[in-house]
């Protein structure tokens, strides 16, 4: 039950009211002046204050200004003569929850006491929620500690606590939204809302209405205002995923809104201010987009103040035993068991592996070993399938020159082998390589292969 802290000079008073307060099973503690319930508030942290507005010394209102700014205030209920109701007036501009004129009336100030204990339960509840968040998406507790990741991090805690722009980019699940996040919940906007849109899985003639809503009669359907998803993010952050993808007569709207602050919905006459920061990722290279005309200019300077480039797990594969131990933590605690780690073997396989789904596929296949794992060990059976370990264990076989391999030029040579193998037909390609079928696709476009590449000779998977 919550706390209470009455404090009156006349000691009738405060008899009446923790009798009162006491019946309703309230813990109840009270002070004669301002100055100790000060110190009973700063040692109790109460829910709810309820106080005299004047009782010599310090007043009420003088009290509420004495609360500390980096405590929780608790909800002030001031008590009041008819006379002095403009001062409680005050108060209630200063903060205070609410007043309640002498002589109290009983059902009242229960009334108002339960309105003031509910909001503070869902104000701290609101804290607490917020905390777990900053938590969960602390910068520190991202994994990673090889180069590119540390100089990834390095770049997100010093843009966090700006409103600047920022272009994210990396390939499809190297934790692009996850480092979004975590910018958000680390700057002065982590209390406002993180509102996250893929721009390349909403269609075209959709995604304006989305973005900027809009207005009954904007269009056929459109039968009642709605509003879109920037006013939404207001005082928050707008996290434009795959922004790549973004139409360009939508760009040109969207360049406006950093121009300006401000949209106007569709069918709608007034323009409406926002501050919202605006966050955006991609797998594609920006600046080719722009010379090929796909992407404004304007725009992408606008956007790309500060950027970051997440490496994929490939390229970061001394972070994958780090991961995998995380994993594992999360998904014991998710399904109540207790895997304690990987044997050698699962370990060797899981870091020589290419990892074409990065970061969500490890997530994805640790989270099946650790949900059918027979012992507290994961096992190489219990991964095998999953990450087609026949592919795997061919490579790992094969020898490595004394001048090293390239890897890119390795990748495309399984490229190619997939495509011929498969007909040319590509999501039967990405599936024998264990791809998304997006991804596969990125894969190809990023080496400028195409799916006539197969006809040509295909090098052997062990030419050096």
């Amino acid at each position: 039950m919550a706390t209470i802290v009455v404090i009156d000079d006349e000691s009738r008073q405060q008899f009446v009211l923790k009798t009162i307060l006491e019946d309703k099973c309230y813990e109840v503690h009270t002070a004669s002046s301002a100055e100790d319930g000060l110190r009973l508030i700063k040692a109790l942290s109460p829910e709810v204050v309820i106080t005299d507005i004047n009782m010599g010394g310090m007043s009420g209102v003088q009290l509420l200004d004495a609360i500390p700014e980096d405590t929780v205030k608790p909800a002030f209920i001031i008590m009041t003569a008819y006379g002095t109701i403009s001062s409680a007036v005050e108060a209630m501009r200063k903060g205070a929850f609410d007043y309640l004129t002498k002589p109290l009336d009983k059902d009242v100030l229960l009334l108002t006491i339960q309105k003031a204990t509910e909001r503070m339960q869902l104000f701290k509840e609101n804290i607490r929620l917020q905390n777990a968040l900053h938590e969960k998406f602390r910068i520190e507790g991202i994994v990673g500690e090889s180069k590119k990741m540390q100089e990834a991090l390095n770049i997100a805690r010093k843009v966090s606590p700006t409103a600047t722009t920022l272009v994210i980019y990396g390939e499809s699940g190297t934790g692009k939204e996850l480092f979004a996040k975590a910018i958000h919940y680390n700057s002065p906007r982590k209390t406002g809302p993180f509102i996250a849109i893929n721009c390349a899985a909403i269609p075209e003639n959709i995604i304006e209405s989305e973005l900027f809503g809009y207005e009954p009669g904007a269009f056929t359907g459109a039968s009642r205002r709605t509003v879109g998803l920037i006013e939404t993010a207001n005082k928050g952050t707008l996290f434009l995923d795959e922004i790549g993808d973004l139409p360009m007569i939508t760009q040109t709207k969207l360049l406006r809104v950093l121009q300006d602050k401000e949209i106007r919905r569709l069918g709608g006459k007034e323009n409406i201010k926002v501050d919202v920061r605006i966050i955006s990722a991609t797998h594609r290279n920006l600046e080719e987009e722009v010379q090929a005309r796909r992407f404004r200019d304007d725009l992408y300077y606008r956007l790309k103040v500060a950027t970051i480039e997440l490496p994929s797990l490939r390229e970061r594969r001394e972070d994958i035993p780090a991961l995998v131990s995380f994993f594992i933590d999360r998904y014991n605690k998710e399904f109540g068991k207790k895997i304690k780690g990987v044997s050698p073997e699962a370990m060797k396989a899981l870091t020589g592996f290419h990892w074409p789904g990065n970061i969500r596929h490890l997530a994805a296949v640790i989270e099946m070993a650790v949900l059918l794992a027979d012992t507290d060990l994961i096992d190489i059976n219990d991964i095998e399938r999953e990450i087609k370990l026949p592919l795997h264990k061919k490579v790992l076989d094969m020898d490595i020159p004394e001048e090293g391999i390239n890897f890119e030029e390795l990748e495309k040579k399984l490229l190619r082998k997939a495509m011929l193998k498969a007909d040319n037909v590509a999501t039967k390609a990405a599936k024998l390589l264990g791809m998304s079928y997006k991804t596969f696709l990125y894969r190809l476009e990023k080496f400028g292969l195409h799916p006539e590449c197969s006809n040509r000779e295909s090098p052997s998977l062990n030419e050096e």
